[in-house]
């Protein structure tokens, strides 16, 4: 039996907390994750902190494997996820077809729930950026509720107190009574691939690799898709 410390981005904190689980139960090991944003994540790792296995964006991959930190020909893709504009299911959605129509849409809202950049997600970080292209920042500094997740944010939809929300497709999918209304219309939508590896530090890389082989087969789309995600 080994013990896994598994460091992985939040927003996929169902998905893989449910394969990681029965992983766990079929193999006889311990899984323990540590899920936060990509950029708390990447501060514990700087300051030294170590995990069996590491689930995070593809760019964060591809430094650490540059880095040695990997076993080599480990990383594996294991899903995809976009920035959403997430709404209350069944509420009719705003129109955000074209720039112009989800510029006006932002305008026109009340209250628009996101994460907090402070925070450090994906999400959080980009939407900001996605404002000052808009030329609508200045605009929705006041009506913006900066949540501390993705969840929080869908959350604040389902309440009301936002119109609608911008965070990424599989926070949105773990909210019960929230919906995608779809993505952001191009050129300003944002998509990540996360992507697992086996730490070069693993005490355990045989049971570490099983884990990762659990989380991208073919069995595992099923699960991936209904937490949002577009399994790679």
């Amino acid at each position: 039996m080994a013990k896994l410390k598994v460091m992985c981005a939040r927003s996929m904190h169902v998905a893989a907390g449910m394969l990681g689980g029965a992983f766990a139960r079929d193999g006889g090991h311990e899984v323990d994750f540590d899920f936060a944003t990509v950029g708390v994540l990447q501060a514990k790792l700087d300051a030294g902190e170590r995990a069996d296995v590491l689930i995070l964006s593809r760019p964060m991959i591809d430094k650490l494997e540059a880095a040695g930190g990997l076993v080599a020909g480990s990383p594996r893709d294991v899903a995809r996820t976009y920035i959403a504009v997430c709404i209350r299911a069944g509420t009719p959605p705003p129109d955000i077809a074209t720039p112009e129509a989800f510029k006006q849409a932002l305008l026109s809202a009340r209250a628009v729930a996101m994460s907090d950049p402070a925070v450090g997600g994906s999400a959080a970080v980009y939407v900001p950026t996605v404002f000052e292209r808009l030329g609508v920042a200045e605009t929705m500094r006041p009506k913006s509720l900066l949540e501390k997740n993705g969840v929080e944010v869908g959350r604040r939809v389902v309440e009301g107190k936002a119109d609608f929300g911008l965070t990424l497709s599989g926070e949105v999918a773990s909210v019960e009574g929230a919906a995608i209304a779809g993505p952001l219309p191009p050129p300003y939508g944002q998509e990540t691939v996360y992507c697992a590896a086996v730490s070069a530090s693993s005490a355990a890389p045989a049971a570490a690799a099983g884990l990762i082989a659990a989380l991208t087969a073919p069995g595992a789309r099923a699960t991936w898709t209904k937490a949002g995600f577009e399994p790679r």
